[in-house]
């Protein structure tokens, strides 16, 4: 296995926890170390966690601080490998027979070869990172072709051979958990499991995101938030709901609501289940007044 020290000059866990705040993603040791050892060691990188706490976007920061272009292929239920690797293109070959009459046309050429997520990621290693996102709610039969595509980075196209990446590619993985991986699958890769921020970091996350709003207000925010998680809800606000839950009410409070109003006004924003809102509804007014005072 060939081990890459240095990753564009970054070369420890630390560095690249500076770097991924740089681009606005605020990664702890071991977010940071379990990204590191990825690239180092050339493996797929497996984030598991919960809905909304930070799995795509840590993919994204990766993505700035590798300066490559993020190719994202969202997994679902039924997903083939046509979606997944290439397709041709039918219409346009037969437009090309046509407009070729007795003369050769060659059918599988590059001009009618439609490359998906994966493909693209072997054809220009070095340019992208691939995002499998939410493999989870893949099938078990998809789950099994992946696994052979990253136990050695290829592509058998019948028409045109077989397409081998000329290193391995940085390739990220994320599950809600929502069905057990095979265990194959998880020995290919580095993995991690990202969970809720502390109080004190989601602060963090929620100044360095939403700039309009103020430290009080984050605080108040990420307490409110905490609450809510705590309690049996079927879809718990994410770091992104809190994020946005705290520009909303800030929005409101400078319209003019007082505080407790404002978050109750904005409670739409970080509870996006009608379950879920008419459960917290009889001890919302006492929860925002407790953590607005």
């Amino acid at each position: 296995m060939s081990v890459r020290r240095s990753i564009l000059g970054i070369d420890g866990p630390a560095p690249l926890s500076h770097a991924m705040r740089d681009a606005q993603y605020v990664a702890d040791e071991g977010l940071a170390t379990a990204a590191y050892l990825a690239l180092a060691l050339g493996k797929p990188l497996l984030l598991e966690g919960a809905p909304g706490v930070g799995k795509t976007e840590a993919a994204k920061a990766l993505a700035s601080v590798l300066g490559r272009e993020l190719t994202r292929l969202q997994c679902y239920e039924g997903i083939d490998a046509a979606a997944a690797l290439y397709e041709w293109n039918f219409p346009r070959q037969m437009l090309a027979i046509r407009q070729a009459g007795d003369a050769y046309v060659n059918l599988y050429a590059d001009d009618f070869l439609l490359a998906r997520p994966m493909l693209l990621a072997l054809q220009q290693p070095r340019g992208r990172v691939l995002l499998i996102d939410e493999i989870d709610r893949a099938d078990h039969e998809f789950e099994a072709f992946l696994l052979e595509f990253l136990s050695d980075f290829t592509i058998s196209i019948p028409e045109r051979g077989t397409i081998r990446a000329a290193e391995p590619p940085v390739v990220i993985l994320t599950s809600n958990r929502t069905r057990e991986l095979h265990e194959a699958l998880r020995r290919r890769c580095v993995y991690h499991w990202i969970g809720y921020p502390d109080p004190a970091l989601e602060a963090e996350i929620v100044m360095m995101r939403a700039s309009t709003v103020a430290r009080d207000t984050a605080d108040r925010v990420v307490r409110a938030v905490g609450r809510l998680r705590a309690q049996p809800l079927a879809k718990p606000p994410g770091v992104a709901e809190t994020v946005e839950w705290a520009e909303a009410a800030t929005l409101l409070h400078e319209q003019g609501a007082p505080w407790p109003r404002a978050f109750a006004r904005a409670i739409g924003v970080a509870l996006k289940d009608q379950d879920d809102l008419t459960f917290v509804a009889p001890g919302l007014e006492k929860l925002l007044g407790e953590v607005a005072a």
